[in-house]
């Protein structure tokens, strides 16, 4: 599963070839959930509120690149590195 960011500890990974509807994986901690891209949402798991804004406050900023890299991801390509939340 490729990491696509980390920031404060907190992973953002892609499966290759995942299953629908466009989304990333989020692990911290032994807090785990799959996220939708579009809308942003939870669709599998559970974050911490704290976790879950930080989480949502990155994904709404590099919604864009996060469908790119899902389109990527979907076709055995490798996606790319998204900048981390500052």
């Amino acid at each position: 599963m490729p990491e696509i960011c980390r920031f404060f500890g907190i992973i953002i990974s892609m499966n290759y070839n995942d299953h629908s509807p466009p989304h990333f994986h989020v692990r911290y901690a032994d807090q785990k959930a799959l996220v939708a891209i579009a809308p942003l949402q939870v669709i599998e798991g559970k974050l911490s509120p704290r976790t879950l804004g930080l989480v949502m406050e990155w994904a709404a900023l590099h919604q864009n690149e996060l469908l790119q890299d899902w389109d990527l991801a979907r076709n055995m390509q490798a996606p790319k590195r998204i900048d981390p939340l500052v």
